[in-house]
C-alpha cells in the first residue's frame, strides 16, 4: 500500500524562504508541494516557477485555485506554463475557493457547476483545442492556447468538502481532495461520495486518487499541539457557517458560545481574532478533523487513513511553538517511517 505525501504552504512567508522549503520537501522525501492562491498574499503561480527552478523531482501547484477570480482559460494557460518550466512536474487544484470574494464582488454561487466546467474547458485548452463554450458558469467564445502545452493530461484535483463538489470531483478529476477528513464519518463521506460521482460518469471510482488534506502538529506536548489547532479549527468554522457542514458531518454540535462568536467573525487570516475564540474549541473538534500530538500518535492516524483508501496525505504545517519546520521535517523523519511499519503489518 503506497501513500503519496504532500506538503501545503500560504504564500504568507518571502519568496526565497519558500522555495528553499520546497527544496527541502524534495529533499525529505515529500511527492507533491502545493501553495494556496490565498487572496492577497504573494501571487502563487511566480511562487512555483522559483519551486520549480529548485526542484528536480517533487510534483508542484495551487492547492487550490477558484474557477471565480481566475477564469479557468487564465488558469490553463498558467498552469502549462508552470508544466513548462518545471519538465512536466505541474498539478492543478482548484475548488470553490472563499478569500478575496468580498473585496473582489465576487458571486460565487453554484461553485460545483463553475467547477466542473472550468475542468472541462481546461482539459480542451490543454489538449490543444480551439473551445467555445457557454456553460452556466463558465463561458470561452472562440478561443485556444497560443502554444502547445508540454502536456495535455496535467493531473486536476478538485476540492472540496460538500456533497456536491465530491461528485464533481468523481465525475471529472484525477483526484479528490477533503480538508479535514479525519473522523471516520468524514472519511465513510468522503469515499463514498466521490465514487458515487464517478460512476454516475460511468468511470472506475479506483481510478480517482482520494487526498486529505490535514492540518497536522507534530508535538510531544499534546495538549500544547490541540491549542495550536484551536485558532485553524476556528477559521474552518468560519468559513463553513451558517451550517458547518463537516463538524456536522462528524456528529458534532457546536457549543452555543462558540457558534455565537464564530457567527460574529470575518473570515481572515489574522490569528489575532481567531485566538480569542479559539480556548471555546472543544478537544472532540480538534480531534475530528486535525492530526495532533506525538510522533506516534500522528503516525497511527496517517496509516488509518491510508488502510480507508486515502492516497494522499496533504499536511499543512502547525507548529505549537517555533518554527513549522520541526512539523514539516518530523513528519518524514519520524511519522511516515512509523506508518510504514504500521501498514506492513496490515
Amino acid at each position: 500500500m503506497m501513500l503519496r505525501t504532500g506538503l501545503l504552504l500560504l504564500p504568507s512567508r518571502p519568496a526565497s524562504e519558500l522555495s528553499d522549503l520546497a527544496a527541502r520537501a524534495e529533499a525529505l522525501g515529500y511527492d507533491d508541494f502545493w501553495l494556496a492562491d490565498e487572496r492577497f498574499f504573494r501571487e502563487v503561480y511566480a511562487l512555483l516557477a522559483l519551486a520549480a527552478a529548485r526542484t528536480t523531482r517533487i510534483r508542484l501547484g495551487p492547492c487550490v485555485t477558484d474557477p471565480f477570480s481566475r477564469h479557468p482559460a487564465l488558469t490553463a494557460m498558467a498552469i502549462a506554463t508552470l508544466d513548462e518550466i518545471s519538465g512536466g512536474r505541474a498539478v492543478l487544484g482548484i475548488g470553490a475557493g472563499v478569500s478575496g470574494f468580498r473585496e473582489l464582488g465576487i458571486n460565487a454561487e453554484r461553485s460545483a457547476v463553475a467547477i466542473r466546467e472550468a475542468v472541462e474547458l481546461i482539459r480542451q485548452l490543454l489538449g490543444g483545442q480551439n473551445v467555445t463554450v457557454k456553460g452556466q458558469r463558465v463561458s470561452f467564445n472562440d478561443g485556444r492556447l497560443d502554444f502547445a502545452p508540454r502536456r495535455a493530461k496535467i493531473p486536476i484535483y478538485v476540492a472540496s468538502q460538500r456533497e456536491a463538489g465530491c461528485r464533481v470531483a468523481g465525475r471529472v478529476a484525477d483526484g479528490a481532495i477533503m480538508q479535514g477528513c479525519v473522523a471516520e464519518p468524514l472519511l465513510r463521506f468522503f469515499r463514498k461520495t466521490v465514487a458515487d460521482g464517478a460512476q454516475r460518469a460511468e468511470r472506475d471510482p479506483a481510478q480517482v486518487e482520494l487526498v486529505a488534506r490535514i492540518n497536522v502538529c507534530v508535538s510531544d506536548d499534546v495538549h500544547a499541539a490541540r491549542n495550536a489547532m484551536r485558532p485553524t479549527v476556528v477559521r474552518s468554522l468560519v468559513a463553513q457557517r451558517p451550517d458547518f457542514f463537516t463538524f456536522r458531518t462528524a456528529g458534532l454540535e457546536l457549543p452555543e458560545p462558540l457558534r455565537t462568536h464564530v457567527l460574529g467573525l470575518p473570515y481572515t487570516h489574522d490569528v489575532a481574532p481567531l485566538m480569542k475564540v479559539a480556548p471555546l474549541v472543544p478537544d472532540a473538534f480538534v480531534d475530528a478533523v486535525t492530526l495532533a500530538g506525538s510522533a506516534a500518535d500522528v503516525a497511527k492516524g496517517v496509516a488509518r487513513l491510508a488502510r480507508s483508501g486515502i492516497g494522499q496525505l496533504m499536511v499543512y504545517p502547525v507548529a505549537s511553538q517555533g518554527s513549522i519546520v520541526g512539523t514539516i521535517e518530523r513528519f518524514q523523519t519520524e511519522v511516515m517511517p512509523a506508518v510504514r511499519k504500521e501498514l506492513e503489518r496490515s
